[in-house]
C-alpha cells in the first residue's frame, strides 16, 4: 500500500442517489488518466458520512469491479457506530479489499482506550489489515507517538493516513515506526511529507491533479527537491484556487472538463453556482488544460 492514492470522489444525481455510471468513469479516470497507484474508497472525499450503509456497500462494489485489480484499493469503513464499521469491513473484505481504513471515532470525546478497542474490534472481526485514519482537525482526536505505538502493536494495524499539520509528530513517528506505513493526507504538503520519509499519500485533488502529485513524490524520493518544489508551487496555486471556489464542487466541475461525468454533491452540500462553474473553468484552463 504505497504510492499516490486518490481519495475517490463519488458523483451523485440531483435526487441524491449515486450516479453509478459516473462513479465508474471516475475510477477509470483516476487509473487511466491520473495514473494513480491506488484508490482510497469510502472516505470523506466521497461524501461518505452522508450516505447509508447500503450505499457505502454499493460504492465498494462498483470501485473494486471497475478497478479490476489494476491498482491498490483501501476501503474506509470508519464510523462512530462500530457495528456498522464491522459490517462494512466484513463486506469489503469479502469483496476482495486487502486493506481497510477507519477514521478515529468522533463527536463524542472517546477515551484512547475506547478508540483502541474500536480499532481492535474491527480487525478482530474482519481479519483484514487496517490503516488508521487520523484527521484531528475534523475529529478532535489527537494521539501521541506512544499511543500510535499501542495501536501498531497489533500486527494487523499496518499504518496510518496522517492528515495533520504536525510535522514534528510525523517525523517522530517515522523514526519510531520505520516498518509501518505512513500515508500523508494533506495534498498541499506532499513535498515536505515526502522529505520526511512517507510511504505515499492520499488526497482529494489527486482526482484531477494526480500526475503532478506522482511527479512531486518521485522527484522527492530521488532527492530532486528544487524540481519537486516548483511542481508543488503550481499544485498549491491550483489547490488554493479550488479551496476558495468550493472544494468538492470545484473538483467535480474540473473532472467534467476532463471528460468525466462527475455529477453533483450530496445534500446538504449546496449545488454549485454559475460563478463556481466559471471559477472551475478558469482553474482548469490555467493549470490542467493540455
Amino acid at each position: 500500500m504505497k504510492g499516490i492514492f486518490s481519495a475517490l470522489m463519488v458523483p451523485y444525481n440531483e435526487d441524491g442517489s449515486i450516479n453509478e455510471k459516473g462513479l465508474r468513469e471516475i475510477v477509470r479516470h483516476n487509473i487511466d488518466n491520473m495514473k494513480v497507484d491506488g484508490l482510497y474508497v469510502g472516505g470523506s472525499t466521497g461524501e461518505n458520512f452522508m450516505i447509508s450503509t447500503e450505499e457505502k456497500k454499493r460504492v465498494f462494489e462498483i470501485a473494486i469491479d471497475e478497478a479490476k485489480d489494476q491498482v491498490q484499493l483501501i476501503a474506509q469503513v470508519g464510523s462512530i457506530n462500530v457495528f456498522e464499521s464491522v459490517e462494512l469491513g466484513k463486506y469489503a473484505t469479502e469483496l476482495g479489499y486487502k486493506c481497510l481504513s477507519a477514521v478515529t471515532p468522533f463527536y463524542y470525546k472517546f477515551s484512547f482506550e475506547e478508540i483502541k478497542e474500536y480499532y481492535f474490534t474491527i480487525v478482530r472481526e474482519t481479519g483484514n489489515n487496517m490503516i488508521i485514519y487520523s484527521i484531528p482537525f475534523l475529529t478532535g482526536v489527537n494521539m501521541s507517538v506512544a499511543q500510535f505505538g499501542e495501536l501498531f502493536a497489533n500486527e494487523k494495524i499496518i499504518g496510518v493516513k496522517f492528515t495533520a499539520g504536525d510535522f514534528f509528530l510525523l517525523e517522530r513517528m517515522r523514526k519510531a515506526y520505520p516498518n509501518k506505513l505512513i500515508l500523508a493526507g494533506f495534498d498541499e504538503m506532499l513535498l515536505p511529507a515526502a522529505v520526511l520519509g512517507i510511504d505515499g499519500a492520499i488526497g482529494s485533488t489527486y482526482n484531477v491533479n494526480g500526475l503532478r502529485a506522482k511527479e512531486i513524490f518521485r522527484l522527492a524520493k530521488e532527492g530532486k527537491i528544487a524540481e519537486a518544489l516548483e511542481i508543488q508551487h503550481v499544485t498549491n496555486d491550483l489547490i488554493e484556487g479550488i479551496l476558495s471556489n468550493g472544494l468538492y464542487g470545484t473538483i467535480k466541475e474540473i473532472m467534467k472538463l476532463q471528460g468525466v461525468d462527475a455529477g453533483y454533491c450530496r445534500r446538504p452540500m449546496a449545488k454549485v453556482t454559475p460563478e463556481q462553474v466559471a471559477g472551475a473553468k478558469v482553474l482548469f484552463d490555467k493549470y490542467l488544460a493540455k
